[in-house]
Formats: C-alpha cells, sequence, structure tokens
C-alpha cells in the first residue's frame, strides 16, 4: 500500500515537470526563432515477485511473471527543430534559414554560439550583430554612407556604395550539426555545441544541403498553441489521476488501521 504512494507521487512530480515544458513553449510563441520542446520519459525498476519462465515442472514454466512497477520519472527535454512559420518584417537586416542550419555568433569569451534568430541590428561600429550585441561569426561590417543593404539567397551581403556603385561587404555561412537535438540552450535564443551534437560543419547557405537565406525575413516560433493547450489539458487530467490515486491509497491505509476497532 505504501509503494502505491510513492509510484503514484513520481507521476505527478513527472506531470509537474512536463507542464513546466509546455510552459515554456507557450511563453515563448512569439520568440523568433525559438524550437519547442517536447518531455520524454521512462519507466522506473520493477520489483520481481515471481520471474517470468520458472520452471513449475519438470515439462511446464510461467508463461508470465509478476512484476510491480516503481513509477516514472523525466529522462530526457528533446528539442524539435521543425521549421516555424516565415513574416516578412521590410527590414534589410533581418533574415531567415530556410532549411538546415544557424547562424554562428561570437560570444563575449571567444566562444561561438549558434541561433535561428535573424533579426540582426547595427551596433555604433557597423557590425552586424544579435539583440544583444554579439556579433555574426564572420564579421559583416557595413560601411558608413552605404545604403541598400541585401542578403543574397546565397549568403552573399551587398550594398551601394556613396558612389552608387554595388559593392559586396562580406559571406555570411551558416553551421549545421548531426544530431542538433543535441544542441545545448543557454538563453537569449542561443545554443552551443556538445559532444552529443557532434562538431559544426561551416559552409555556405546552398551548399552540401544546407539551408538558404530570405533577406526581409524573419522565422518565427514552431510553437502551436492549440496543440501545446492540448498537452496541457492531457497533463493537467494525468497528474489528476496520480493525485487520486494517492488519495485512494490513502483512504485505503486509513481503513487498515481502523480494522482494530
Amino acid at each position: 500500500m505504501i509503494r502505491s504512494l510513492w509510484t503514484a507521487g513520481t507521476g505527478m512530480v513527472a506531470q509537474q515537470a512536463n507542464l513546466d515544458v509546455i510552459s515554456n513553449n507557450l511563453a515563448n510563441v512569439n520568440t523568433t526563432g525559438f524550437k519547442k520542446s517536447r518531455s520524454d520519459f521512462q519507466d522506473l525498476m520493477y520489483q520481481t515477485m515471481r520471474q517470468p519462465g520458472a520452471a513449475t515442472g519438470p515439462d511446464t514454466q510461467l508463461p508470465t511473471g509478476i512484476q510491480i512497477g516503481h513509477g516514472v520519472r523525466q529522462v530526457a527535454t528533446q528539442k524539435m527543430y521543425g521549421e516555424g512559420n516565415f513574416q516578412n518584417t521590410g527590414n534589410p537586416f533581418d533574415v531567415a534559414i530556410e532549411g538546415d542550419g544557424f547562424f554562428q555568433i561570437t560570444m563575449p569569451d571567444g566562444n561561438i554560439a549558434y541561433t535561428r534568430d535573424g533579426a540582426f541590428k547595427k551596433d555604433s561600429q557597423g557590425r552586424l550583430t544579435t539583440s544583444e550585441g554579439y556579433p555574426l561569426e564572420p564579421q559583416i561590417t557595413i560601411p558608413e554612407k552605404s545604403t541598400n543593404l541585401t542578403i543574397s539567397s546565397d549568403g552573399r551581403v551587398s550594398v551601394k556604395n556613396s558612389a552608387g556603385a554595388t559593392e559586396e561587404i562580406g559571406q555570411l555561412t551558416i553551421a549545421r550539426f548531426i544530431n542538433p537535438a543535441g544542441l545545448e540552450s543557454i538563453g537569449r535564443n542561443l545554443v552551443k555545441e556538445t559532444e552529443a551534437s557532434g562538431t559544426a560543419s561551416v559552409g555556405n547557405p546552398g551548399e552540401d544541403g544546407a539551408g538558404t537565406l530570405v533577406n526581409q525575413y524573419l522565422e518565427m516560433s514552431n510553437v502551436q498553441v492549440v496543440e501545446e493547450m492540448v498537452n496541457m489539458i492531457v497533463a493537467q487530467r494525468a497528474y489528476e489521476v496520480n493525485s487520486k490515486a494517492v488519495q485512494t491509497s490513502d483512504d485505503m491505509l486509513e481503513r487498515a488501521a481502523n480494522l482494530k476497532r
């Protein structure tokens, strides 16, 4: 009887963690380039009372055994890297990746982070940066008095100089990973490389299966509100059922304790 209390308790803890993930998805429904997460669960150890296949006679054996499970736990939160919707902004500094890949960002410590958020800005030095001021890698610097910034689908960055001639000022590259779900989220729309993700493969957009760039567009979050609301209802009901199991176990213990009266 006591075991059922703990088993149902693990279900409540797991569904609370599930709701935490769903809440984060919903909170970032309008976050540029955000990728939703999914909770994965795993059953816990089993207590074997009778071993399946144990001999019951010279020529007979148990077709099934008796195994009592001890509940559930959350084992992973997996990022789902499906594309979000594209939104036309009309801003020449905005870029979306259509397909596979990440922009490379130079962090203050010199390490490289990665993002799908292409809402870039121009800082006081003319560099293209994230909203946090972290510059792109390779660095793109826009000359003074230049106009008509354009970014081609293969990453070539061009402007019109003061003489009115078109001038190419840089090349955007994108990075790809064998296992993007293994990237570590560090906030600020950034992820970093891990052993699970594998090392980054860097190349020009559109080459070797890499995605292409779309200028003046942003990739929005891939969170589907209706889907997350359904998942929230399922998590709520699962939590409620587990709490009922705790209550039922408590009622049964109370009846057992009152047998002597």
